[in-house]
């Protein structure tokens, strides 16, 4: 009979510590004020900031010791990006701190990752994943961008779009169909022939950029790893997306408290709304389906290292979270009513985040189809 694995959700100590230390931080440090000031600035991006981060160890949280890290593993990240999620945190934490240190440490040779690693995990450094093309989609093999032998290294050309924090890293990880499979380059922001270009996004607080390639020349050793990535560039999106229903918890969870804070406030007809049942049943279905929601991501943050079980439980978090967070958002508006539309109120924020995260890596329909795929339908 087969042993049955059992995965334990209570917090440690630790846990507790982190989320307590970043609710605090975040809630004086990024209010939501302060966020509309940097979604509204050129970069939407705050060194100052990233350097407060950087030194309570975020940035180097799930970096092993011998790198400068923490050491920690995905239940802290987790951890760490629901309140982060529940603030809208904006900035390139995701995209450098989970994507392109995921990717590091999961394509990189050892020597590469102790010379790159050490500058991520301080915060000196940011950099960022260029996975994704249209009209490729999300699939990462085979695209279209090229790495081509050249007599200093390899010759990159093509063009990535929805880059995250693209116009504020140092380094960009390309991602290059070659000679003998899909390869991962370091590519230095500010080399010859790298353009990078803002793109307009639904979400202020996250930004992105489309990347162009023309002949980028970059030396051997800056492909990571030792041949074809296929397999360790979707580890590095599962692991993303694993991270993003965390943060997508977060806001779901922000979302329902904002909704009923006002239904216990606002009243009609000499009554709080609260009291109505049509509201009573709206907030009820919202705790459902956060609740649903981050049973399903605190699975997937706890099993990331059994291939079979994290294969399934990365796309199921996708999948349910991405929808939670859109319609609990979406149900807060409502609650709100013709307050919850306006530029002045925090509910439609939340919104947009909900929307933009549940298509960065992977729209629900698309993590179902990698869910069918790891149940073998």
């Amino acid at each position: 009979m087969a042993e049955t694995r059992v995965v334990s959700y209570a917090p440690t100590e630790d846990q507790d510590l982190i989320r307590s230390t970043a609710r605090r931080f975040l809630q004086q440090r990024v209010p939501l004020e302060r966020v509309r000031e940097l979604m509204m600035s050129d970069d939407g991006f705050d060194r100052v900031l990233w350097k407060e981060i950087a030194d309570l160890g975020w940035t180097g949280l799930v970096v092993p010791e011998e790198h400068g890290g923490a050491g920690l593993g995905p239940v802290e990240m987790s951890v760490l990006l629901e309140e982060m999620g529940r603030m809208l945190t904006p900035g390139p934490f995701f995209a450098s701190v989970v994507m392109a240190t995921n990717a590091i440490a999961t394509i990189a040779t050892p020597e590469q990752r102790a010379e790159l690693l050490p500058a991520l995990a301080a915060g000196e450094k940011v950099a960022t994943m260029a996975v994704f093309e249209t009209p490729r989609g999300w699939d990462p093999a085979a695209p279209s961008t090229t790495a081509k032998p050249h007599s200093r290294g390899w010759a990159l050309t093509g063009e990535k779009r929805f880059v995250l924090a693209g116009h504020s890293a140092d380094y960009l990880l390309v991602t290059a169909t070659t000679p003998d499979g899909l390869g991962v380059f370091v590519v230095d922001a500010g080399a010859d022939g790298v353009e990078i270009a803002q793109t307009n996004v639904l979400d202020p607080t996250r930004r992105q950029a489309t990347l162009s390639l023309k002949g980028v020349v970059v030396d051997n050793g800056s492909r990571l790893g030792d041949g074809d990535a296929t397999d360790g560039v979707r580890r590095t999106l599962a692991l993303a997306t694993a991270a993003l229903a965390s943060e997508q918890v977060g806001g779901a969870q922000r979302c329902m408290e904002l909704s009923v804070e006002f239904a216990k406030t606002r009243h009609q007809f000499g009554r709080p709304i609260g009291s109505y049942q049509a509201i009573k049943h709206r907030c009820a279905n919202m705790l459902m389906k956060v609740e649903s929601a981050r049973s399903a991501a605190y699975h997937a943050a706890r099993v990331t290292d059994d291939a079979a079980e994290f294969r399934v439980a990365a796309p199921l978090a996708g999948s349910i979270c991405s929808e939670a967070y859109v319609w609990v958002a979406g149900e807060t508006i409502q609650v709100h009513g013709g307050i919850g539309f306006t530029w002045e109120h925090d509910a439609h924020l939340y919104l947009k985040r909900a929307k933009s995260s549940s298509l960065l890596l992977g729209s629900p329909h698309y993590q179902r189809d990698l869910l069918g795929q790891a149940i073998g339908i």
